[in-house]
């Protein structure tokens, strides 16, 4: 399985329905909490061309986007595809 990483907040919803939709698939990933580590904030800016909101989502090093992204992703059988 490929690499996933999520920049998240402990305060987002989003990071949390992406995180539980990861889990369901038993997707291990490497979490970064921007309020904590402001570096990782720009990190997720400059690796996202610019995304500022939580989660950003990579894949195998890919930006995929946000929580929305992730879960059309999934609803249109392309995550595990992704994934593999």
């Amino acid at each position: 399985m490929k690499p996933v990483e999520i920049y998240t907040t402990p305060i987002c919803g989003f990071c949390v329905a992406a995180k539980r939709l990861l889990n369901k698939k038993g997707v291990e990933f490497a979490e970064y909490d921007v309020m904590m580590s402001p570096d990782k904030r720009t990190e997720m800016a400059q690796r996202s061309n610019g995304g500022r909101t939580v989660p950003q989502i990579f894949i195998d090093g890919k930006p995929i986007g946000g929580c929305d992204e992730l879960f059309e992703l999934e609803g249109d059988d392309l995550l595990d595809r992704m994934l593999a």
